[in-house]
């Protein structure tokens, strides 16, 4: 008896030690190098938890709105959230959601799914933590999900950056 009770306070001490935050406030930009095109995306939403003293525990999930996407060129813009690349109508949202989390040097990696105009494909984020900051990158091709910009896959290469502001 008296062995459970230490083993319950031992398991209720990790569980109080725990690290748990939220996505407090989230910048997302990506760069299209081919054609040298910079740009972010908002509408965030996340129903996140990380502990960063163990990431087995965490689990990133969140979406942001097809909507805000902004190159700094209105006719781009357009472009871009009309049917021919993102369709913002029919899909608003680009999803993801971890699957796995592992340390790795001096950060995380974030295995996933990203889904963009309802097709899912794998996607992996290098995270590292700044103080009270998670700073990623990401790469992915755009016509890997219907999205294609330029005729080769390769030109099509999108570099997503991730900056996460934590709050409990």
């Amino acid at each position: 008896m008296y062995r459970l009770f230490l083993q319950l306070i031992f398991l209720a001490s990790l569980t109080l030690n725990a690290q748990y935050n939220e996505i407090k406030t989230a910048k997302i930009t990506f760069n299209f190098p081919y054609k040298e095109v910079k740009g972010s995306i908002g509408g965030f939403t996340s129903t996140s938890t990380i502990d960063w003293n163990q990431p087995s525990e965490s689990n990133l999930r969140g979406s942001v709105s097809v909507e805000t996407l902004d190159t700094n060129n209105g006719i781009r813009n357009w472009s871009l959230r009309s049917g021919r690349y993102f369709n913002a109508k029919e899909y608003p949202t680009i999803i993801f959601e971890s699957e796995e989390i592992k340390p790795n040097g001096d950060g995380w990696d974030v295995l996933g799914h990203l889904t963009i105009k309802g097709t899912k494909k794998e996607f992996q984020i290098h995270f590292t933590k700044m103080g009270n900051t998670l700073k990623g990158k990401g790469e992915l091709y755009s016509s890997d999900f219907g999205v294609t910009i330029k005729k080769k896959r390769e030109d099509n290469l999108v570099i997503v950056n991730f900056e996460f502001e934590l709050g409990s």
